[in-house]
């Protein structure tokens, strides 16, 4: 191995996995003053399966043995994209082995599963050992650019955000069983899958953290095919939320995998004092701009967020050649890989990660309660207030 070379093994090779393989497999061709990526292994439990997928994915290798795996000499970072209920302990044994880490969202299944990857990431930053949590839609340059925006103050003091996440691969009530519908492999549904993007982006865009929360979970099918019968479905549907933060901006919040018609329908609105703005998945590239309160023009204006001088964008096409949902991940690991090199914390880190897992805990706790708000603890790791849950435990 050369200094400038960093060898990766990615857990699970399904969705995520997928995504992520594509993004170490092209983050060098993009961003060629990174260190080098060397895709070592691609790890999974069905060893014919995961094999085929190395193949396709472009790894030199394939394992079955995740433990094994991160024990490894050859074994530099570990990104973790499996179900929820194994996120610490890989992400502990990693770190207790000296490995770079990144897990995909949200953090963990439990606050004090999250408090726990917290403290040791803690103690493996002192040897120089780093820690990330994958929230890809930081990475979409119109939001990064959004971000930019609001903390000069181009639309002046944030009153109100209204945030909005919906699918609907579940509207279908024959649609069968799958880990994600069970608490105890997925932890939460709606809420964690979907819900923890959505507060993340309204703690970044914002740039201060969620401190109250009132919710509403619902599930709307609670039996599913499974291949013995039917199974009880133990996470939430849809859910609702306003949250609240210390400077009195409130965000209205709408997660959903019931919502028919909607694919991957993330919308975001911001409003303040001067002016707003208003972003759509589904228009990836664009950034909706409402910069001021008079004038004959006074409006929405269509930013096509493609220009060099956009966030990341310069490592990418010509100005109007638009970017894809695939690329956020890549740039999430070249911003990985950026802080890796440079010895410097990357984003979001565990700590953002506790942060989301403390709001989505407050949310289910309010529905439990018939929907009063919940203040949600806030600073360095410790009590979780009344219940630490997340809404993804018994």
């Amino acid at each position: 191995m050369t200094e400038q070379e960093i060898r990766v093994a990615v857990v699970g090779y399904s969705f995520m996995g997928k995504a992520h393989s594509n993004a170490w497999r092209n983050v060098g061709a993009f961003f060629p003053g990174l260190p080098a990526v060397r895709q070592q292994v691609l790890v999974g439990r069905d060893g014919a399966a995961v094999k085929a997928a190395a193949h396709q994915y472009g790894w030199a290798e394939a394992a079955t043995d995740w433990e094994a795996v991160v024990a490894r000499d050859d074994v530099d970072l570990v990104d973790i994209c499996t179900p929820g209920d194994t996120h610490r302990d890989i992400a502990l044994a990693a770190l207790a082995a000296g490995k770079h880490v990144l897990v995909e969202k949200p953090l963990a299944n439990t606050v004090v599963e999250a408090e726990e990857m917290v403290a040791a990431a803690a103690s493996a930053r002192a040897t120089g050992t780093r820690a990330a949590v994958g929230f890809n839609y930081r990475r979409v340059p119109a939001l990064a650019l959004a971000r930019e925006l609001i903390a000069d103050g181009r639309i002046g003091a944030v009153r109100q955000v209204r945030a909005a996440y919906l699918q609907d691969w579940l509207a279908d009530a024959a649609a069968p069983m799958t880990w994600r519908l069970r608490k105890e492999t997925a932890g939460s549904g709606v809420l964690g899958d979907l819900g923890s993007h959505v507060v993340d982006l309204v703690q970044l865009l914002l740039d201060e953290p969620v401190v109250t929360a009132s919710g509403r979970l619902e599930t709307f099918v609670p039996t599913r095919p499974g291949p013995d019968g039917a199974e009880q479905v133990t996470v939430d549907d849809a859910a609702w939320a306003t949250l609240g933060t210390a400077s009195g901006a409130v965000a209205s919040v709408e997660v959903s995998r019931m919502a028919t018609g909607r694919k991957n329908g993330l919308t975001l609105e911001v409003y303040g004092d001067r002016g707003a703005l208003s972003f759509d998945l589904e228009r990836l590239n664009e950034l909706q701009v409402q910069d001021g309160l008079a004038g004959p023009a006074l409006g929405f204006q269509r930013v096509l967020v493609t220009e060099p001088e956009h966030p990341s964008l310069s490592a990418w096409w010509p100005p109007g050649h638009v970017l894809g949902w695939d690329h956020t991940f890549t740039i999430q690991a070249a911003e990985l890989l950026q802080a890796v090199a440079g010895g410097a914390d990357p984003t979001p880190s565990f700590e953002d990660g506790l942060q989301v897992q403390r709001a989505l805990a407050a949310i289910a706790d309010s529905s439990e309660r018939g929907g009063v708000r919940v203040d949600v603890p806030t600073g360095p790791t410790g009590p979780t207030g009344p219940t630490g849950r997340t809404g993804t435990e018994d």
